[in-house]
């Protein structure tokens, strides 16, 4: 029999090949496309790798004149796929030829599945007959692999129409929304706002806890604390916790300032089990990623990079249960060769090996564990993170349990009640193998009802309440989750799309002005898109459509009718929407006052790159060019020399603040280092298009003298020139080093060995 195997990518093809074939197979190639070929059991195999979608829905020719087609129109006209991969299609459309079955072997979930089936109804226009079969795994590992080509299964249509489905309907949406977002704003071309089903209403989460921090008002409440010593010192509040009147505080606070004593009036004291985390799914795999340093989407994209390699499980799952046929114990043996092998060893020699559980079991994929052992020699940067953690996370969950003792505590200070809890660590268990959790202790010692314990001291201390915290990426992910906001593998997507758009910035999301000014227009104009219940609503129909309890075609209409109640909403309000972005958008970009004609300088981009204009232009032509890479900021302020505003330029590892016109004596000084030891020029600090700093002679091109620069910690120039090179010396502040002085030149003589 003649094989033809459809991967989702190369790099699957080319190891799924390798376990079947036992690593002897031929690499061909096709207009530089690979394929795999060899012989198994008598059968011959043709292994091949997509690029994920060959094929993309689109709208038909002519209905994407924005200028001509009205947005309403769209909402239903019936997409059209196009091929966007004709070499691959041309290689299955040669194979396929000599074949008898195909097999598809891309990664089994819903995107997976209409991947694969795309490339399947393609063929079967060639073959109509031709077999199909679908091969099931969770792990690109040789036993894995094995079991899913030795019983193979038929291609799940109705997963499939649920992937397809989304694509039908945030078509729809995102197009339609979008035009007409931007058409009645001006903002069109590279300029475009964009909106989206899932996009708005993530966005609105942002927005509105941003709101919410900004209207916060603090209100002051005193805190009345004994500092206690028993052994050791620990501390008790006083019983009313937040006390708002300051008289009363005060009051209390002068009747205990000169107590001595504490006696205990209740104290209860248990031993409490720290049972282990739950396996990683991917809302609770993304969320500790984070904590690494990294995006949500650098960290499935490490993830999938690790998966196909072969060294952990299927990234994309909900389920939080490991099944029952992965042998625990068999499994650590395994990784007993990983760089973690002590803390293996150490777990092996439990009586028993059990694992925790969450809350959701599902059958697609297992939670995500590791597949192999790895070192640090074999992975490197963030792959050995990404490793590490979910290798950490599997001991986790079959490490023993944690033991803590909690000490609860009522005390009577003259005549005024205080409590403290305790909560210490006895045990560490499964908490000594994951150093990402810090559990929070307070140390207690020991008490007996009736004993006294000496006052140390009375504090009094005045605080405010503080607004609600901003959303971490991590735990926007698990929001988003909760609310019904996207897939498993699209959350990360959908925050990575609004920094993308400059709908937020940060490490921690903050909305810039234009993704409050479309949140702010989309609550106010039509609150259905800016809500999660619409998405919701339709995240499980889907569900429902791969359930087989709903038709694609429902699905979609129901998408439809909604979209239409939408837009009827939007263009009644048309020119209040207008007038609404137009000027919320001027503020986002504005830098600060015009001084030649008091309008606003905002920023814009050119032939020549970015630049600041005047919006009263034509009348006014006054422009500056302004650095080219960084974030531009207004700084606020105004030059002490000229009295153009001052930016803040933020660059990955550092801020300078500049005067807009960077030909200003106030900026030439900032970014002075020094003179050139080749001609009259000054050394000044710039930098490269990739945002790397550097120094320059200031009278390039004539002079082309250059020194590479630390990319971290504040350069300073004290006047000091090397006794070698002439070259001037820089002083490098680094945090948590102390600082150091640096001769620029890397070819001065005195960092020549003698």
């Amino acid at each position: 029999m003649n094989i033809l195997v459809i991967c989702e990518k190369n790099s699957a093809a080319s190891r799924i090949a390798y376990l079947l074939s036992n690593g002897d197979m031929d690499r061909n190639y096709y207009f530089k496309i690979p394929h795999y070929e060899f012989k198994r059991d008598g059968d011959k195999y043709v292994v091949t790798g997509l690029r994920g979608h060959i094929v993309e829905y689109d709208y038909p020719e002519g209905y994407n004149d924005w200028g001509k087609v009205d947005e309403e129109d769209l909402i239903q006209v019936e997409p059209v796929k196009e091929v966007t991969a004709s070499r691959i299609v041309s290689l299955l459309g040669k194979k396929v030829q000599d074949a008898d079955r195909i097999i598809v072997a891309t990664d089994f979930d819903r995107e997976g599945e209409l991947i694969g089936l795309e490339a399947v109804r393609i063929l079967q226009e060639k073959k109509p007959d031709i077999d199909v079969k679908r091969a099931r795994f969770s792990s690109l590992s040789k036993p894995e692999i094995e079991q899913a080509f030795s019983s193979l299964e038929e291609v799940d249509v109705n997963l499939a129409e649920s992937a397809e489905s989304r694509q039908v309907i945030d078509l729809a949406w995102g197009a339609v929304l979008t035009r007409f977002l931007s058409k009645t704003s001006g903002h069109l071309g590279k300029n475009f706002i964009s909106a989206g089903r899932v996009q708005s209403p993530t966005l609105a989460l942002i927005v509105d806890r941003d709101e919410e921090i900004e209207n916060f008002e603090p209100e002051p409440y005193w805190l009345i604390d004994a500092l206690l010593e028993k052994d050791i010192e620990f501390k008790a509040r006083h019983e009313e916790g937040r006390i708002w009147e300051t008289e009363k505080a005060e009051s209390i606070y002068e009747k205990l300032e000169d107590s001595d004593s504490a006696s205990i009036t209740s104290f209860e004291e248990e031993e409490k089990k720290v049972w282990p985390l739950p396996p990683f799914n991917t809302t609770q795999f993304i969320s500790d990623a984070t904590k690494l340093d990294m995006t949500p989407a650098q960290a499935m994209k490490t993830a999938e990079d690790l998966y196909t390699a072969g060294w952990i499980s299927y990234p994309r799952t909900e389920n939080t249960v490991y099944p029952r046929t992965l042998n625990l114990k068999g499994h650590l043996e395994k990784l007993k060769s990983s760089e973690l092998s002590e803390e293996v060893e150490e777990i092996l020699q439990q009586k028993k090996i059990r694992a925790s559980r969450g809350r959701k079991q599902t059958t697609d994929h297992p939670p995500i564990y590791p597949i192999k052992a790895a070192t640090k020699g074999k992975l490197k940067g963030r792959e050995w993170k990404i490793y590490e953690l979910i290798l950490r996370r599997f001991l986790v969950t079959v490490a023993p349990a944690g033991k803590a003792m909690t000490r609860d505590v009522e005390l009577d200070i003259d005549g005024e009640g205080f409590e403290c809890s305790g909560y210490e660590v006895i045990e560490e268990g499964w908490m000594k193998y994951y150093p990402y959790f810090k559990p929070r202790e307070n140390i207690v010692p020991p008490l007996e009802v009736g004993e006294t314990v000496d006052v140390k001291d009375i504090l009094l201390s005045e605080e405010e309440t503080k607004p609600p915290r901003r959303y971490s990426q991590g735990y926007l992910i698990r929001e988003m989750e909760k609310l019904g906001l996207g897939t498993k593998s699209t959350r990360h997507q959908i925050i990575q799309k609004l920094y993308d758009r400059g709908f937020v910035t940060g490490k921690v999301p903050r909305a810039t002005q234009s993704g409050k000014s479309v949140i702010k227009t989309l609550e106010a104009h039509a609150d259905m898109v800016a809500k999660p219940d619409m998405t919701k609503t339709l995240e499980e129909d889907m569900q429902r459509i791969a359930e087989n309890e709903l038709d694609k075609e429902k699905v979609v209409d129901e998408s439809r009718e909604m979209l239409e109640t939408v837009m009827r909403s939007l263009k009644k309000d048309k020119e209040e929407i207008r007038n609404e972005l137009k000027d919320s958008l001027i503020d986002q970009n504005s830098v600060g006052e015009c001084p030649e004609c008091g309008g606003t300088l905002v920023e814009r981009k050119g032939k020549r790159g970015r630049f600041v204009g005047c919006t009263n232009y034509p009348d006014c032509d006054n422009t500056y060019q302004i650095p080219r890479t960084g974030s531009v900021q207004p700084a606020n302020k105004s030059c002490p020399e000229c009295g153009a505003p001052k930016i803040r330029v933020y660059h990955r590892g550092d801020t300078e603040e500049l005067c807009v016109d960077l030909n200003c004596k106030y900026s030439k000084d900032k970014r002075f280092r020094g003179k050139c030891p080749d001609c009259d020029g000054d050394i000044m600090e710039m930098r490269s298009y990739r945002s790397k700093r550097f120094l320059g002679c200031s009278n390039y091109p004539e002079c082309k003298r250059t020194y590479p620069l630390p990319q971290k910690g504040r350069v300073i120039y004290e006047g000091d020139v090397c006794e070698e090179c002439d070259s001037p010396k820089m002083k490098i502040i680094t945090k948590g080093r102390r600082p150091w002085e640096l001769c620029p030149n890397m070819e001065c003589p005195s960092k020549k060995d003698d």
